[in-house]
């Protein structure tokens, strides 16, 4: 049954954020600056890995992934500064629906190529006389595939549903980019099966590769104490550091945006956390990654 009479909507409207306009300018530069620094960041990780010898392991092969993947995610950041200039930001209907099926396809993805590098890390420390064997060239491609594959459906029947559905009188979306459970709530029908599809791949996306991510990690952890040397135990723990960090601040943001029970309950903070999500954490990854990794260090020139 619909919910009001349909009508033909042909664009949306970005509500963007409840700040005054005399904040808009800040905001503007600041995320601009976050978003030119994550491309340039991100960037330079891939191609440093792509060309230099020393790094061809499937740690850094993976790395190169996330970073390829975090340059992609950042691409609703250009429609979130329009909403700090425009008085009406609008983006076409389909336009919209593929800019949501990217972020949540690239955010997807994210989750999966994060537990196939914990899955590296266990075999490294844990199976590290098999490790060579096991991580081939071969296994490595085919894990990445996987994981890209994975974030791909996991949003892929949701959004053919979405792009089915009737919209209503109201075209204003109110957020900085588009939300697949936003656009949800202007539809004119019944949307209990997308927002059930949606749960459903959230909890695959999330909860699974959390919990994957988690195993291995205390797999890790256990055999790190076991080290004799507290020297090789701090060594051995500074490969892991990394990781970890971006996958507490990640999960954390995550699950406060989409696994709370109640989206209505604080939308403004709900936009504060979705931009650090969007924006910050994209930005932290090539820091996090290289600040005290020797080899990257070296391979790009740096001291």
């Amino acid at each position: 049954m619909c919910k009001k009479n349909t009508t033909t909507v042909n664009e949306f409207i970005l509500g963007g954020f409840p700040v005054g306009h005399s904040f808009h300018i800040v905001f503007f530069s600041v995320i601009l600056l976050m978003y030119i620094l994550t491309i340039i960041g991100n960037g330079l990780i891939v191609m440093i890995v792509r060309t230099s010898h020393k790094l061809y392991t499937p740690m850094y092969f993976f790395l190169s992934n996330l970073s390829f993947l975090e340059i992609w995610y950042t691409t609703t950041v250009p429609k979130m500064l329009e909403t700090f200039v425009e008085v009406e930001t609008k983006i076409c209907v389909y336009c919209c629906l593929v800019q949501a099926f990217f972020h949540f396809f690239m955010g997807s993805t994210e989750f999966f190529i994060l537990a196939v590098m914990s899955f590296d890390r266990y075999l490294a420390i844990c199976k590290l006389l098999l490790y060579a064997t096991i991580m081939t060239t071969r296994v490595c491609l085919q894990l990445s595939i996987g994981a890209w594959f994975g974030g791909f459906m996991a949003i892929l029947f949701q959004t053919i549903l979405v792009f089915q559905l009737p919209t209503c009188d109201s075209n204003i979306i109110n957020y900085f980019c588009c939300d697949i459970g936003l656009i949800l709530k202007i539809a004119c029908t019944d949307s209990c099966l997308i927002e059930l599809l949606g749960f459903l791949a959230a909890i695959t996306a999330i909860l699974s590769s959390l919990m994957f991510t988690m195993v291995s990690y205390i797999y890790i952890i256990s055999t790190i104490v076991r080290i004799p040397s507290a020297t090789g135990c701090q060594k051995v723990f500074s490969t892991c550091a990394s990781q970890l960090t971006v996958v507490s601040i990640l999960y954390r943001a995550v699950m406060f945006m989409y696994l709370r029970p109640s989206v209505h309950s604080s939308l403004t903070l709900w936009k504060v956390v979705s931009v650090l999500n969007t924006v910050f954490t994209p930005l932290l990854n090539p820091f996090i990654y290289t600040i005290r990794n020797t080899k990257v260090k070296a391979a790009s020139g740096m001291r």
